[in-house]
């Protein structure tokens, strides 16, 4: 969500906010600087790191490694890659327009200017195709699969009708371009598997999901047919059940991605009810195709209420503490944090909100349904009933999380003692000294460990290029690591 290219409140100083790819962390970019948090706990919004420098507009975070790739609102046609722990500036790329999107995956780097798109190898940051003469893209509207298989790149096709090309970037060619909506398109999403592509056009009644390579719509979903919206952002979960689509209406909607089961053969109709119910089912034949598609749409399985509407937003599906969570970050500054019933489903209870700016207090207090508020003892003014009903257990409610602990994020790093388990990538970056500071391991348990994730490749194609060097000796781009413990020299490349 990048907030410098939208109209608003000039004063703000949040300037861009996006999850990682995994949802696992939080990038924030404002006007003195960007920081990133660990979205390991729903109690608290624990910071990475901070830097305080010039103004970011945009901020990505390649997975959970130390990777960033950033963009100054005082530069904006140029592109810094970063290595973050060590606060060191990899490489820059000047372009010969502002940067409107960056996105990053294990294999590529693309960055959005409005009228083309650069993509570059990550491993050596070498430009291999520019995708010119691209319809007008003001918002940078793109989006790029993060799966090493399917590397697929969907950008805007036109800008009076909502065409998707399908780009792959991996054997740089076009593959298809799918005929999504009758209006320009709004938002774009990849699920993790790159199999499938969420659409949504400015009109943001409809939300459609199409297979990738072959743009086979699957399914349609109706967001609503009061008013027209502004779709904002769309998430998939990680397994690719559930869509998550947030608007600048106060409801976010999370569609469930399921095809209905067969139903067995239906027998003749019992009773007038039965007949009724049957002319309907064959009077559907007659109607206009508009209607038919409308009655076939697929409705929210669930909902996330934000406190305020009309505010730019960005949501995520993410695991925490092994629990499905819908994640949103508002203009406002907070990040909002829901619980999602995956069986039942319906309105989603809000656990924790975070202010951004990592300071406690002054957070707005979440409104709790009366079903889950904290059970609390009796009191010399309690009822009859409630003096004479037996004791409660001490079994916390689950209304209850969302009171326990400070506001925001802790105000000091963490000071880990010896022999202590680590156990976040966030505790690790935070630690002062001690037996258990990183040391270099071997290629490719380093990258899994950095990498942090199940899905993690090492490069074995770098591994000559993993070996510790004194200061200053840099082996050149052509050995760039995505780990911690291994020098990037800087270097200034240029393209047009």
């Amino acid at each position: 969500m990048n907030l410098a290219t939208k109209t608003g409140d000039e004063q703000s100083d949040l300037l861009f906010v996006n999850f990682n790819q995994d949802c696992t962390s939080l990038a924030v970019g404002t006007r003195t600087g960007y920081k990133l948090f660990s979205l390991s706990s729903v109690d608290k919004l624990e910071q990475i790191y901070d830097n305080e420098s010039e103004d970011i507009c945009i901020v990505e975070r390649l997975f959970s490694s130390s990777l960033v790739a950033i963009v100054s609102l005082s530069s904006p046609r140029k592109l810094k890659v970063c290595h973050f722990k060590k606060g060191t500036e990899i490489c820059n790329y000047s372009y010969s327009n502002s940067i409107l999107a960056v996105r990053l995956n294990r294999q590529r780097l693309i960055v959005c200017l409005e009228e083309s798109l650069y993509i570059h190898n990550i491993r050596d940051m070498k430009v291999l195709h520019t995708i010119r003469d691209t319809p007008p893209n003001p918002h940078g509207l793109c989006a790029l699969s993060i799966n090493n298989d399917n590397c697929f790149l969907a950008y805007p096709g036109s800008n009076q009708i909502g065409e998707v090309q399908i780009f792959d970037t991996i054997n740089l060619r076009a593959v298809t371009m799918i005929p999504a909506h009758d209006n320009p398109l709004a938002s774009l999403a990849f699920n993790a598997q790159g199999t499938k592509l969420a659409t949504a056009s400015e009109k943001g009644t409809v939300i459609r999901v199409f297979s990738i390579p072959d743009g086979q719509k699957l399914f349609e979903f109706r967001r609503g047919v009061k008013r027209c919206v502004s779709i904002y952002s769309m998430a998939f979960s990680a397994d690719s059940l559930f869509l998550s689509a947030s608007s600048n209406t106060e409801t976010v909607h999370i569609f469930k991605l399921e095809i209905p089961k067969d139903r067995p053969a239906e027998q003749e109709p019992q009773g007038w009810m039965g007949y009724f119910g049957q002319a309907l089912k064959s009077s559907a034949t007659y109607l206009p195709s508009q209607m038919t598609e409308m009655f076939n749409q697929g409705r929210a399985f669930a909902t996330a209420r934000l406190p305020n509407s009309g505010m730019h937003n960005v949501c995520a599906l993410a695991t925490i503490q092994k629990v499905p969570r819908q994640l949103v970050v508002s203009q406002d500054g907070y990040l909002y944090i829901y619980n999602l019933d995956p069986n039942e489903g319906g309105e989603c209870m809000l656990l924790r909100q975070h202010r951004l700016d990592g300071r406690a207090g002054d957070s707005p207090v979440p409104e709790v349904n009366p079903t889950d508020r904290p059970l609390t003892h009796p009191t010399s003014g309690a009822s009859y009933a409630s003096s004479v009903k037996k004791p409660e257990s001490s079994v916390v409610p689950p209304g209850k999380a969302w009171e326990s602990g400070n506001q925001g994020a802790p105000p000091s790093p963490v000071c880990v003692a010896p022999g202590h388990v680590i156990g976040s990538y966030a505790a690790v970056l935070k630690k002062k000294g001690g037996p258990q500071e990183i040391e270099p391991l071997s290629p490719s348990c380093e990258i899994d460990e950095i990498l942090c994730g199940p899905e993690s490749q090492p490069y074995q194609e770098l591994e000559h290029g993993s070996g510790a060097q004194p200061e200053g000796e840099g082996t050149g781009l052509g050995h760039l690591r995505l780990d911690d413990d291994n020098e990037f020299p800087p270097m200034t490349h240029k393209s047009d």
